[in-house]
C-alpha cells in the first residue's frame, strides 16, 4: 500500500509505538528522581541531623534548579544537540550523580560528594526532562485529537516510576540505609537509558540534531561543539555545588558559622534584599527566557500575515498567565517533599492495626503517584468522551478546577485535626484523602499543561518553551520551600529537638488551613478569567 493511502491523524486509532519507548524511559528516570527526592529531607534531618530550616532551603534550591535546568537543556537540544542526544547525556549524568551520593555515605565527615552529586543530577535532568517531553509532542501532527490522551498516558509512566520510587527506593533507604536507596535510584536511571537507546528505531526519525555535521566539526581548536557542550556542562556542576551549600549554610548561619557563610548571608541581605543567590538566578533566567521567547515569536511573526501574528501573540500571553497559576499550584502541591513529609513523620498515626505494621514515612509519598495510575486512564478516556460531546472544559477552567481540588485537600487535614486523640496525631485516612484530592487536581493541570505547551508554542521554539514551562516549576519549588518554613517546625528531627505534640499539630494545621482557603480563592478567580483566556487561545483546546 502506498504512503498516500495512510490514515490521517484524525482517523488513526491507538498511539505511535514510540510513545511506549518514551513511556518506559521516562518511568525509570522518574524512579531515579523521585527516589532521591523522597529520601532527601529525611536524610538531611535524620541522618545528617540538620534543622528543618536549612534542610528545606537545600531541598528547595535543589528542586528549583532541577526544574530550571531544562531551560538551557531545551535550548541546546533545539539549536544544536537534538532531543535524542540530550536525553541520553542527561540520563548518564543523573545516574553518575546518584552514585556520587552513595559514596558520600562513606565520607561521614564531609558532604562534598552529596552536593556535587546533587549538582550533577541537576545538569542531567536539564538535558533529559524537557527534551523527552518534546519528543512526545512531535509524535503527533498538529490537530491530532490523540495528543492529550497520549500525554496523559505518558504522565502515567511518570507516576509508575514515582510509585516504585516512593515504595521500593523509599523503603530500602529508610530501613536499610539512605545511601542504598540512592544507589538503587541510579541503577533505575541506567535501565531507562538502555530502554531509550534500544527503542531508537520507533521514534519516527524524530529528535536528531538540526545539523549533525555542524555539531561534530572542529569549532574551538580540536574541540567540536559537542565536546564544548559536554565540558561546559561539567563546568556548571561546581557552581551548582556552591549554590546548594550556601542555601543550606546561610539558613543555619549564626555565631558558629564559617566566615564565608556569614559573608554570603551579608551579601544576600544587603545586595539582594534578603533573596538568595538561587532566587536571583531564577529571576534573571526567567527574564532572559521571556525576552528570548518574545523575540523568537516576533521574528517568526514578521514572516506571517498580520492576523497570524496576533494569534501567536495572544497565545504567548495566555501561556505566561497560566505559568503564574502553575507556580501557585505547585508551590503548595510540592509540600509533599518537605513539610508534608515531616508532618507525616511527626503528626500522623501511620500504624495499620490490621497487619500490626507502621507505614514508613517515605511510603506516604506513594499515595499521589498510585492515585495517578488508578485514575490516569480514567481521565484520559474522560477528556476524549467529553470532547466528542462538546463538554470538555477549556484549559483555563481545567486549571481552575485543579487549584480548587488542591485547596480542598489541605482543608481535609483540618477536619482530621479536629478528631485527634490524646496523642495529637491525625488518622492516616485523612492524609490519604488529602493526597487523593491533590492527585485529581494534578490531573486537571499537569498533563494538560504539557500538552498545552506543545500546542501554543511556535514549532521552532518547542524545546525552549517547554524549558520555560519547567522554569515555572522551578519557581514553584523555591516558593514551596519558603512556605514550608511557615509550619514553624524549625528545630529539626535530631536528638533533643522534639516539640510538644499539640504544638506540632497546631503549627502544621494552622498553616495548611491558610493554604487551603487561599488557593480555593485563586481557583475561583481563574474561573472568572477563563472565558477571556480561552478566547485568547484562538481555538486551541
Amino acid at each position: 500500500m502506498s504512503n498516500s493511502t495512510a490514515a490521517s491523524p484524525s482517523q488513526q486509532k491507538g498511539h505511535p509505538p514510540g510513545l511506549y519507548v518514551l513511556f518506559f524511559a521516562e518511568m525509570w528516570e522518574r524512579f531515579c528522581y523521585y527516589g532521591m527526592r523522597t529520601l532527601l529531607v529525611l536524610y538531611l534531618t535524620k541522618e545528617l541531623l540538620m534543622a528543618d530550616k536549612p534542610a528545606y532551603g537545600i531541598y528547595g534550591a535543589y528542586t528549583a534548579l532541577v526544574y530550571a535546568a531544562p531551560v538551557l537543556g531545551g535550548k541546546l537540544a533545539d539549536e544544536l544537540l537534538g532531543y535524542r542526544r540530550a536525553v541520553v547525556m542527561g540520563g548518564v549524568l543523573m545516574a553518575i550523580g546518584e552514585f556520587m551520593l552513595v559514596f558520600n555515605g562513606q565520607m561521614p565527615d564531609s558532604n562534598v560528594l552529596l552536593f556535587l552529586g546533587m549538582g550533577t543530577i541537576i545538569v542531567g535532568n536539564g538535558y533529559f526532562k524537557a527534551n523527552i517531553s518534546s519528543i512526545v509532542g512531535k509524535l503527533y501532527e498538529e490537530g491530532d485529537a490523540r495528543r492529550d490522551s497520549g500525554f496523559t498516558i505518558f504522565y502515567m509512566g511518570i507516576n509508575i516510576g514515582a510509585v516504585l520510587a516512593t515504595t521500593v527506593v523509599g523503603y530500602v533507604g529508610e530501613v536499610y540505609g539512605y545511601v542504598w536507596g540512592f544507589g538503587l535510584a541510579g541503577i533505575g536511571m541506567l535501565v531507562g537509558i538502555g530502554i531509550f537507546m534500544g527503542g531508537q528505531g520507533l521514534l519516527q526519525d524524530l529528535g536528531h540534531p538540526p545539523d549533525a555535521n555542524k555539531l561534530m566539526q572542529p569549532w574551538k581548536g580540536p574541540l567540536s561543539r559537542w565536546h564544548v557542550t559536554v565540558l561546559g556542562s561539567l563546568g556548571i556542576i561546581p557552581i551548582l555545588y556552591f549554590l546548594l551549600v550556601s542555601e543550606g549554610a546561610v539558613a543555619a548561619a549564626g555565631d558558629s558559622a564559617a566566615g564565608w557563610v556569614n559573608a554570603v548571608a551579608t551579601i544576600q541581605q544587603n545586595v539582594f534584599f534578603g533573596f538568595s543567590f538561587v532566587d536571583v538566578l531564577l529571576a534573571v533566567t526567567m527574564t532572559v527566557v521571556v525576552i528570548n521567547l518574545l523575540r523568537g515569536a516576533n521574528a517568526a511573526g514578521k514572516l506571517a500575515p498580520p492576523e497570524q501574528r496576533t494569534v501567536q501573540r495572544d497565545r504567548m500571553i495566555v501561556l505566561f498567565i497560566l505559568m503564574v497559576f502553575n507556580i501557585m499550584f505547585w508551590a503548595l502541591f510540592e509540600q509533599a517533599g518537605t513539610s508534608l513529609t515531616l508532618f507525616a513523620d511527626r503528626a500522623v498515626d501511620r500504624q495499620i492495626d490490621l497487619v500490626n505494621w507502621e507505614l514508613p514515612t517515605t511510603n506516604t509519598q506513594a499515595f499521589n503517584p498510585a492515585f495517578i495510575i488508578i485514575f490516569g486512564s480514567v481521565f484520559s478516556w474522560m477528556w476524549v468522551k467529553l470532547d466528542k460531546k462538546g463538554l470538555n472544559p477549556n484549559i483555563p477552567l481545567k486549571f481552575a478546577f485543579g487549584l480548587i481540588q488542591l485547596g480542598c485537600g489541605f482543608l481535609v487535614l483540618l477536619v482530621g485535626a479536629s478528631m485527634v486523640g490524646p496523642d495529637y496525631k491525625v488518622a492516616l485516612v485523612f492524609l490519604v484523602v488529602m493526597y487523593l484530592l491533590h492527585t485529581t487536581g494534578e490531573l486537571f493541570i499537569s498533563p494538560i499543561g504539557l500538552s498545552m505547551v506543545t500546542k501554543l508554542a511556535p514549532a521552532h521554539l518547542t524545546g525552549t518553551v517547554m524549558g520555560a514551562w519547567f522554569l515555572s516549576f522551578a519557581f514553584a519549588n523555591k516558593v514551596a520551600a519558603g512556605l514550608a518554613k511557615l509550619t514553624g517546625a524549625e528545630e529539626g528531627a535530631g536528638e533533643g529537638a522534639e516539640m510538644a505534640a499539640q504544638e506540632v499539630m497546631n503549627t502544621y494545621i494552622g498553616t495548611y488551613q491558610t493554604f487551603g482557603f487561599v488557593i480555593v480563592g485563586v481557583g475561583v478567580v481563574l474561573i472568572l478569567m477563563s472565558r477571556w483566556l480561552n478566547k485568547m487561545m484562538h481555538g486551541v483546546k
